[in-house]
């Protein structure tokens, strides 16, 4: 049996800036009292519509030209953290004024209870990209980065370096699979933080003896899974095949003569199969976009699109094996 392995980056957000970031706790506040007044308007406190102020200065402060940067960005973030504070402000304001608030239904009422819990969570996540903005941008403070967050609507989102050129950062969770040599996703895990790709190797040699009760016969990766100790782990487990190229610096005659052998290629183009899985994943399964928000409901998600792989690629496996029975018939 055959373990081809790949980490993967997934999660649908923008690309965070902090001005964006600061639009985004706007918009979402405003909208938030604007379904508040719908339902109870006599008990809403009224408000000026900052909405149209934010977006303009937060478009300018996208739009800036490096030139423009150095005497127009801070006070036109300086606007925006005001504007943003006091969006906070009334929004604070206005669920305290509705806390006892009832609707004319009972559905009215239990949408009141959701939208308090809304506006105290966005309320809390807009003081930590308040506080974000202003030690970045007006302190020039340079924030750790366990500290930053990078999406209101998914705060659990990491910042992915993964060494791509087209791609050097991304934002998401990494995603390990390892995928059988017949089609099946047999190992999946949503990783936390920004893990090295060579920390799963052993892990993943582990899983699989333990599922199977013996180790792959060939075990084949990327070079982000190489280093000594790796490679020295394959061997020990018992795979009859370890593929993983050398990532870098000069390779000896012995390195270069062993990934120039048969069965290391023919093991580095089964380890390409596991990028069209990823494709299969996003294109057939519906991993390509996740609609519910938190990390718990990410985990379910990629579970879900793994367990509707598995069942299909069983459906094929045992409709080919009735059609050989019944060609052979």
């Amino acid at each position: 049996m055959g373990l081809r392995v790949t980490i993967h980056s997934a999660l649908d957000v923008h690309w965070p800036t902090d001005a964006t970031l600061l639009w985004d706790v706007v918009r979402v506040l405003v909208r938030l009292i604007g379904r508040l007044r719908e339902i109870v308007p006599q008990d809403v406190p009224r408000f000026p519509n900052r909405k149209r102020a934010a977006r303009r200065r937060m478009q300018k402060l996208q739009r800036m030209t490096a030139a423009q940067r150095k005497n127009q960005q801070l006070p036109a973030y300086k606007e925006l953290l005001a504007i943003t504070q006091e969006v906070l402000t009334n929004a604070g304001r206005a669920a305290e004024a509705t806390r006892q608030s009832r609707g004319k239904t009972a559905v009215e009422t239990l949408t009141l209870v959701s939208l308090h819990t809304e506006i105290t969570e966005y309320c809390r996540l807009g003081l930590r990209v308040v506080d974000q903005a202003r030690r970045r941008v007006i302190e020039q403070e340079q924030v750790p980065t366990s500290e930053k967050l990078y999406s209101i609507f998914e705060p659990h989102t990491d910042l992915i370096k993964r060494g791509k050129v087209n791609k050097p950062v991304e934002f998401g969770h990494k995603v390990f699979l390892a995928e059988s040599a017949r089609g099946l996703i047999t190992q999946y895990h949503v990783l936390k933080g920004n893990p090295s790709d060579e920390d799963h190797v052993k892990p993943a040699l582990n899983n699989h003896k333990d599922t199977f009760g013996s180790p792959p016969e060939v075990f084949a990766g990327d070079r982000g899974f190489d280093n000594q100790d790796n490679q020295k782990e394959c061997v020990q487990a018992g795979v009859a095949c370890p593929s993983i190229p050398q990532r870098g610096g000069q390779k000896t005659a012995e390195r270069e003569a062993l990934e120039k052998t048969p069965d290391f290629k023919k093991a580095q183009r089964f380890r390409a199969g596991i990028e069209g899985r990823i494709s299969v994943l996003f294109r057939g399964r519906g991993m390509k976009r996740c609609l519910r928000e938190g990390l718990e409901h990410f985990e379910v998600f990629v579970g879900v699109a793994v367990l509707a792989n598995n069942l299909l690629v069983l459906a094929t496996l045992i409709n080919k094996k009735r059609d050989r029975r019944r060609r052979s018939a």
